[in-house]
């Protein structure tokens, strides 16, 4: 993100981080001062986009909320690709007292996913049924995982562990992450399996679609090795005594398993996404279907998980430096895809740096 906003003329940018190694890779680039700062510190994190006009996170997930909170407070525009744990929407308020615009869970999904069911929503009379599918994946399997996170790994963890809301026939229903596993057909990859992940967050709530659901794609097979070390317990973060010392399993994991995920550089990988949104337009029954697939950038050695998730951030913040999105509040993806050519423009700027969604519309018995 930071590299996608200094290639632009018109800014100027400040990275931010707790790592000077993370901040070596910026070293050089035109227009890009970086900072090295703890942001799990309030205090520090206020000073730090004390000058800035706009603000972008990219932060770990437990540091989402203060995070928001600390820019709100800030008076300062703010777009956030944290996948928070904790509602957002909560702080709506404060953002407003402050008279604020943040767009948050703008990355691929959610993100791109929240706006495309938005969208739809906005151009039926009745919307009652959306699914998600989205993956992130090396191209070439490995055993024994046949897997490799392009995003960090504690938040992939999460995916397995945090139990997965979804609505069914109007109501609120709430099942264990990793169940109900199917196999999806992916052109130009193959059959994937696709489980019950808790990604729709503020969907729940700013939508009445009777039917919503999302899930998560990996290779066939992994799903039910994260079953057996999540049900053995290697995934829990509550202590059991090791030779009289407090150990947590899930250090453990993170230590023996996250190395093992890391991609490595120049890896190939793809991103898929897949939003069906079906209801009624003028007595029809119609379907609004988008498809996102996106491979690593041997070109910029630019994944295409950062692509997908960095890129629409990019895009939103440009559009509040601009003034185009100027809503006070928390916003959420779904909302500002329902203003007048937001969607359309996310998909032009999408399409311009090299990730294309496609969209159909059709008429369904």
């Amino acid at each position: 993100m930071a590299r996608e906003l200094a290639a632009d003329e018109q800014y100027i940018v400040t990275a931010v981080d707790a790592s000077a190694e993370n901040l070596k890779r910026l070293a050089g680039i035109p227009r890009l001062a970086a900072r090295q700062v703890d942001l799990a510190d309030a205090e520090r994190l206020r000073a730090a986009i004390a000058d800035a006009d706009v603000v972008l996170g990219a932060l770990p997930s437990r540091m989402g909320l203060h995070t928001l909170e600390a820019v709100i407070r800030a008076g300062k525009p703010y777009g956030d690709i944290s996948f928070m744990p904790e509602d957002a929407l909560a702080l709506d308020k404060l953002a407003k007292q402050h008279k604020t615009t943040t767009v948050v869970d703008c990355g691929v999904s959610p993100g791109l996913s929240n706006m495309m069911v938005g969208y739809a929503d906005a151009r039926l009379d009745r919307a009652d049924r959306a699914e998600i599918l989205v993956g992130g994946l090396p191209k070439a399997r490995h055993w024994p995982y046949q897997y490799k996170a392009p995003f960090a790994p504690s938040d992939v963890i999460e995916e397995y562990v945090r139990p997965a809301r979804m609505r069914e026939n109007g109501r609120l229903v709430v099942k264990p992450a990793l169940s109900e596993p199917e196999l999806i057909d992916v052109p130009g990859v193959g059959s994937l399996e696709a489980f019950n992940t808790d990604g729709l967050r503020s969907l729940l709530t700013t939508v009445d679609i009777s039917d919503l659901r999302e899930k998560t794609l990996r290779y066939p097979g992994h799903i039910e090795l994260m079953r057996v070390l999540r049900d053995t317990g290697y995934f829990s973060s509550d202590p059991i005594d090791i030779r009289g010392a407090p150990v947590r399993p899930l250090d453990v994991t993170a230590k023996l398993l996250f190395p093992k995920w890391k991609l490595d550089e120049g890896e190939a990988e793809f991103t898929f996404l897949r939003v069906v949104v079906e209801g009624v337009k003028d007595d029809r029954r119609m379907r609004h279907s988008f498809e996102l697939f996106d491979e690593y950038d041997p070109v910029r050695r630019m994944s295409s998980m950062a692509r997908t998730t960095g890129f629409p951030c990019v895009i939103v913040a440009k559009m509040l430096a601009e003034g185009r999105l100027s809503e006070y509040g928390v916003n959420p993806p779904e909302n500002i895809a329902r203003l007048p050519g937001v969607f359309e423009h996310v998909v032009l700027e999408l399409r311009a740096r090299g990730v294309r969604i496609t969209q159909t519309v059709e008429q369904v018995a």
